[in-house]
């Protein structure tokens, strides 16, 4: 029943993109004209803060994790790549609709495109995320797998799954403003919790239902092993990181299409 139902908010929402596309393209143009407005490097900051991130990380980890993680510049990019956009594009989507209520309130307008825009904006940084990650290889010698041509495969699936949680965090921050506090800590805890900067062994035997249950554990994996070590994941591998963003992305429309017409009262 759910899955149907999922469905078919699907089908609305696909229809709805190609009908509002120019509507999209112009929000999601304004959030990114909006980001760097006033700023002297404007979108060359999203070749350079992956940059900087990497380095820090690298001056302070790498020494700690020095016989377990090789490459550990490209270890942790893989790894903060996914993880930063999945964590900037759910908290935008989350203030979406909140920070757009003027608008909402004056002319009718498909309310999930302000979510979708948020995660399409933040694309455009995983894109140069993406970017600065080979350039960073190139630098530190590290070699370029045919692999690597299956990473659009892993972004689709982060995609997808920040689309869905996205709309799930949306919905709540209109009825919950709460949320917003609290998602700060959650995504802290996630980070710690997600072998970005360190071995996946330390949480292996302890904690292997945190890494079983934990979405970012498997993209990562998935774009370690087609940048690093050369492997095509595996057809469960594949099918576990689909299933995730699957059932994320119909939950979120559900929860989204059920409440949507509430919105207005508490905006």
């Amino acid at each position: 029943m759910m899955e149907a139902t999922g469905l078919k908010k699907l089908k609305t929402v696909v229809y709805g993109f190609a009908k509002f596309k120019d509507l999209l393209y112009e929000l999601v143009s304004r959030d990114i004209k909006i980001r760097y407005r006033r700023s002297i490097l404007g979108l060359l900051w999203t070749l350079l803060n992956p940059i900087l991130m990497m380095t820090v990380m690298t001056i302070v980890f790498s020494n700690i994790f020095r016989s377990d993680i090789k490459n550990f510049p490209i270890y942790f990019f893989t790894g903060n790549i996914l993880f930063s956009f999945v964590v900037e594009s759910t908290t935008n989507a989350l203030y979406s609709i909140v920070g757009s209520g003027n608008l909402i309130k004056k002319v009718y307008v498909p309310k999930y495109l302000f979510p979708m825009s948020k995660v399409f904006s933040s694309v455009v940084n995983l894109f140069f995320s993406f970017i600065a990650m080979m350039i960073v290889m190139i630098v530190t010698g590290v070699k370029f797998y045919v692999t690597m041509f299956l990473a659009p495969i892993v972004l689709i699936y982060v995609i997808v799954f920040s689309l869905g949680f996205g709309m799930i965090l949306a919905t709540l921050q209109v009825f919950f403003r709460d949320t917003a506090h609290l998602y700060t800590v959650v995504t802290l805890a996630w980070m710690y919790l997600t072998p970005v900067f360190y071995p996946e062994s330390l949480l292996a035997g302890r904690l292997d239902f945190v890494l079983s249950v934990n979405p970012m554990v498997h993209y990562i994996r998935f774009m370690r092993k087609i940048v690093l070590y050369n492997a095509v994941p595996t057809v469960s591998e594949n099918l576990t990181c689909f299933l995730i963003s699957f059932v994320f992305l119909i939950i979120g429309l559900i929860v989204f299409y059920r409440k949507q017409d509430k919105f207005i009262l508490y905006i």
